[in-house]
């Protein structure tokens, strides 16, 4: 008999969201900066893979902007994934600007 297959959907206000993979980074003067290097109060960008019904500014496919510390993690099939509140989420990076910066990524 075939395992029955369970789509995850979010409740409420809750945001599901991939961080960017994590590396070597290099300063804008060139300077390799390895992925080890601890940094205070960093945010990472991650993609939002699925969204609560109460869920008002991120859509899927958006790239947000988060603390990483201090949120749930939760594997799914082998890939690492964020679970947090939307009022967690710091800036959104989409296709569909209403208020932007005039930052682009």
């Amino acid at each position: 008999m075939a395992e029955a297959k369970f789509e995850i959907q979010m409740l409420a206000d809750r945001v599901m969201v991939r961080p960017d993979k994590e590396g070597e980074r290099r300063s804008t003067g060139g300077i390799v900066i390895p992925a080890t290097a601890e940094l205070a109060n960093r945010l990472v960008w991650g993609e939002v893979c699925g969204v609560g019904h109460h869920v008002r500014s991120v859509k899927v496919g958006d790239k947000v902007l988060f603390k990483d510390e201090d949120q749930f993690e939760v594997e799914v099939q082998g890939a690492m994934y964020f679970v947090m509140r939307e009022r967690d989420l710091h800036a959104v990076a989409s296709e569909r600007p209403e208020y932007g910066t005039g930052l682009y990524l």
